[in-house]
């Protein structure tokens, strides 16, 4: 049966991939929704250890960052009067805290901002084929690194926060995204003028690693807190940061080789 639910999960993931081919406004909105229940998600289950996030302004960030066309500018006085306020809000409530104050930043900043790089990646030139970095990177790094762990795996990664995964797996999953991205990047040369092909293999490694501390840091919420998923939205496979918490990171890592270090 549970594995019943996963392949029922997957169904529902793949209609997600159109957003990516379709990109512009839909896939805009796509990371809208998806940031909108992350958000949601996060602040559930740190209410499970008695904080309160003071959500609506989480919320309210979130919608503005979007209706300014994600800009990043604008995003930095935004957080700025955000944290005015929600400094303000414990003196006037004393059900709240500072640190409910600074969860709740830290979720927009965590969910909110970095699921909006799948979108901001998808716009740059080129940008067709490069968003697709941050899910191959992610997802081929997941899938490798669970058949070498799997295969190889003996020596704990990180047992504390996620007892399952090993070493071998790690460097597992690392080969896979590296090799994953360099073969879309000669790919992605029979299409577009693009950037030489080892950056396609750099910034594939570079997803190898952090995607996988995306998928750590979720991991060290839900033990914090002490749940196993986050929600039950997705069939198998938990909920949305269950399943795209690698790509929080991966999508990060992407866009910023592709504007800082190719200028793109």
């Amino acid at each position: 049966m549970k594995s019943d639910n996963r392949y029922l999960g997957a169904l529902m993931i793949a209609p997600f991939i159109l957003f990516i081919f379709w990109g512009g406004l839909p896939l805009k909105i796509f990371t809208f929704i998806l940031s909108a229940f992350g958000m949601y998600e996060f602040y559930k289950a740190l209410k499970e250890k008695d904080f309160k996030p003071i959500e609506i302004v989480g919320y309210i960030l979130l919608i503005l960052f979007y209706l300014f066309n994600n800009d990043f500018e604008k995003l930095i006085f935004m957080i700025i009067l955000a944290t005015f306020i929600l400094l303000i809000i414990p003196v006037i409530d004393l059900k709240y805290t500072f640190i409910d104050a600074a969860i709740t930043l830290l979720g927009f900043l965590y969910v909110g901002i970095l699921f909006s790089f799948i979108y901001l990646v998808s716009e740059k030139s080129g940008g067709a084929f490069y968003v697709w970095l941050i899910f191959i990177g992610s997802w081929m790094t997941d899938t490798t690194a669970y058949y070498a762990g799997r295969l190889f795996g003996k020596t704990k990664l990180c047992p504390k926060v996620s007892p399952k995964k090993t070493i071998e797996g790690s460097i597992g999953g690392l080969i896979g995204s590296t090799i994953s991205c360099g073969i879309l990047g000669f790919v992605a040369k029979g299409y577009i003028a693009t950037f030489p092909i080892y950056h396609f293999f750099i910034i594939g490694a570079l997803c190898g690693v952090f995607s996988q501390f995306g998928d750590l840091v979720a991991s060290s919420v839900k033990r914090y807190v002490g749940i196993k998923d986050y929600s039950n939205l997705i069939p198998g496979h938990g909920g949305i940061l269950d399943r795209f918490d690698s790509i929080l990171f991966s999508g990060l890592i992407v866009f910023y080789y592709l504007t800082f270090i190719l200028s793109l």
